[in-house]
């Protein structure tokens, strides 16, 4: 039987930084940010990135917490003895079975976002799994306000997985073949990813590309997204957060509707939470030595 290629699949991995020695570090912590489709674990050393891994999610959130830290920790010599404090944050943040504190995705991204973007982003836009956060802080990386919408994955990445899947182009390809059209279509129901399936499907038959449906589809999350930061008011600087800052048929119509044009960061997007996690650990740890 020929094997079924998984179009949705996207790049897993691990980081460490070689210019730091964990051994050298006065302070070890961890975030460890599980998601609903994607888990993250951050290790920070005073502070500073070093090392992490961004992986599926797996069928539940224990394990799949403990596969991403000791992903992380792989050929570091790092155990979780050595890590003085760990935060969970996510969906799955409560059932994370070495943590020392749960606290909200909302809190951590804000707070990764500042430490990826600069303390001068106002605006992040957090394009999740299963949902939508849209984001103010201060200088600080302190929520201010936020709004969410995660009433159907239509918008989100495993929307754009399930698009990715049905027209057979890979979960990387996705914004670059969106952008591969003469002209802007209009875009397919935003409202529902069974709705714009179908109508996918009939757009196909009817003769479009698949570039044009990409197209239409990447369009009709941007505008979804829009609305969103509407509601809540956007306020420069903007980031953008989550698996779908990585698709740029998603982020250049979204920054052509808004007028704005997104900060970028060296760092992977997707680790955003993870990041913040293991900063309050940190900011924890001092707390608790005054």
């Amino acid at each position: 039987m020929a094997e079924v290629k998984e179009y949705w699949r996207w790049k897993e991995y691990n980081w460490k930084n070689p210019d730091i020695n964990w051994q050298d570090a006065a302070v070890i912590t961890a975030g460890i940010d599980v998601g609903s489709v994607s888990s993250q674990a951050v290790i920070m050393c005073d502070g500073e990135l070093y090392a992490f891994s961004n992986m599926r999610t797996g069928s539940d959130s224990p394990n799949s917490a403990l596969n991403a830290i000791n992903w992380a920790m792989a050929d570091t010599g790092l155990t979780q003895k050595n890590i003085h404090f760990t935060v969970g944050t996510g969906y799955g943040r409560v059932n994370v079975p070495f943590a020392d504190r749960a606290i909200t995705e909302i809190a951590c991204h804000a707070r990764g976002a500042n430490y990826m973007y600069g303390p001068t982003v106002r605006t992040i836009l957090d394009m999740g799994g299963q949902d939508c956060k849209a984001i103010h802080c201060n200088e600080k990386g302190k929520v201010i306000s936020f709004i969410m919408n995660d009433k159907c994955a239509a918008g989100t990445g495993r929307g754009m997985e399930v698009f990715a899947n049905l027209l057979g182009v890979s979960i990387e390809e996705v914004g670059e073949r969106s952008l591969q059209v003469d002209e802007e279509p209009g875009p397919v129901s935003s409202t529902c990813v069974v709705f714009a399936k179908t109508e996918a499907t009939g757009l196909l038959r009817s003769g479009w590309s698949t570039e044009k449906v990409l197209a239409a589809y990447c369009s009709a999350m941007a505008h979804r997204v829009v609305s969103l930061l509407e509601r809540i008011g956007m306020e420069e600087d903007f980031a953008i957060t989550g698996g779908i800052a990585k698709n740029v048929g998603v982020v250049s119509r979204l920054e052509k509707e808004l007028g704005v044009k997104a900060l970028k960061t060296r760092h992977d997007t997707q680790i955003a939470g993870a990041i913040g996690g293991a900063l309050f650990a940190k900011a924890l740890v001092e707390k608790g030595k005054k």
